[in-house]
């Protein structure tokens, strides 16, 4: 499928962020704005077609978190099932012992880290390494990236690099800077024209407002799968894939009852964990459902519900990852159940009870959290 500007990109004004004062925003990439995730997952897939019609044999593709972890899964997947895929990350993996760190520097959250654990052994068994992110404006992210890789893990300076986006933005002045840096560029969409600051600064918006959570007692159940691999330390794509296909079919048997006469879901992923609920959101999709994806997010953006602006409600909530944390929820939509899939490692009823308080004002008759790709913990009659 061919894809044009105006199917994939809108502007949003940023909420405390004196370095980038926007936000460019996918419709289709179930992050901020909720989407079928068949139409999602063809997007990115899209560009994992692309890229293996170009890079046959690739065996290791790197993603961006937060937002383009779901991405980077859907690329590996065109690449053949032995192709490794890891992500960048900015949560703590107590098993990792060895961490490239380096900056995203117009980010709401500046430090980005990716596992070096069996980096070099993994370099050794790929002529390309493919870098995987949702825009790309000028490449400098990329740019620090690859500059400590190359001073951390030497083979990866004898490697070929592809930066690869749904949407590219590069002046050919920073082009010049990618292929300098060994970066070759390709994308889905190439974007022209566009002044977002300009955009952004003519809309007035309020900030989210916090959630108040209720106490809810929540039952507990665990499915007949296996847990998720992490991504974040590197899995071949397909164990990944299956993986999340198995958590998909083993939740539909435990919650099939319940779901039986309803219609609209909201399958919801949390931060940088977006691939499984895309997963499971397309098996309920050919399972006859109206279902719709997207996720929690760390980024501040404002509300306005002017004609052409794309984010229109929200709430800031409690992660679902740590306490201290503030996290975002765009664009609520109606449903008849609400299925949350996290890989948060433990599980924090004070999140769930903000989100199915955040939720109220739109139904939802029941609520599900997939937690670690085992655990569920419930609001239904099952």
């Amino acid at each position: 499928m061919r894809y044009v500007q105006t199917d994939i990109l809108r502007v949003a004004k940023r909420v405390n962020n004196t370095k980038r004062s926007y936000l460019l925003v996918n419709p289709l990439q179930a992050k901020h704005i909720p989407v079928s995730p068949t139409q999602a997952l063809e997007m990115m897939e899209t560009l994992g077609g692309q890229l293996a019609q170009k890079y046959p044999g690739t065996k290791l593709v790197i993603g961006f978190a937060e937002t383009a972890t779901a991405i980077g899964a859907a690329a590996a997947s065109r690449l053949g099932p032995e192709c490794l895929y890891l992500h960048t990350t900015r949560e703590p993996v107590p098993e990792v012992e060895t961490w490239a760190l380096f900056s995203e520097e117009h980010s709401h959250a500046v430090e980005q880290k990716l596992c070096g654990d069996r980096l070099e052994a993994r370099l050794k068994e790929t002529e390309w390494v493919i870098l995987v992110d949702d825009e790309i404006s000028t490449g400098k992210t990329l740019r620090n990236m690859v500059r400590k890789l190359r001073e951390q893990y030497p083979g990866f300076g004898e490697k070929r690099l592809v930066a690869a986006s749904l949407l590219n933005r590069v002046s050919p002045e920073d082009e010049q800077r990618m292929l300098e840096a060994g970066l070759h560029s390709e994308w889905l969409v190439k974007v022209t024209g566009e002044d977002p600051a300009g955009t952004a600064a003519a809309f007035q918006v309020e900030e989210a407002e916090p959630a108040k959570g209720a106490e809810n007692t929540f039952s507990h159940g665990e499915l007949d799968s296996p847990p998720l691999p992490d991504p974040r330390r590197g899995t071949p794509i397909h164990r990944y894939q299956e993986h999340c296909q198995k958590m998909a079919g083993a939740f539909w048997t435990f919650a099939a009852s319940a779901l039986r006469g309803l219609e609209r879901i909201v399958v919801l992923g949390t931060e940088e964990c977006m691939y499984p609920a895309l997963v499971l959101g397309r098996e309920l999709e050919h399972r006859g459902y109206s279902v719709q994806c997207h996720a929690t997010t760390r980024s501040p953006i404002g509300l306005c519900a002017a004609p052409g602006y794309p984010i229109t409600s929200g709430k800031k909530l409690s992660s679902f990852y740590e306490a201290e944390r503030d996290t975002y929820l765009y664009n609520f939509a109606p449903c008849d159940a609400l299925i949350v899939v996290s890989d948060a490692p433990t599980y924090r009823q004070e999140a769930l009870n903000e989100l199915t308080a955040a939720w109220a004002p739109w139904g939802c008759g029941q609520i599900y959290l997939l937690q670690g790709g085992r655990n569920v913990w419930y609001l239904s009659e099952l």
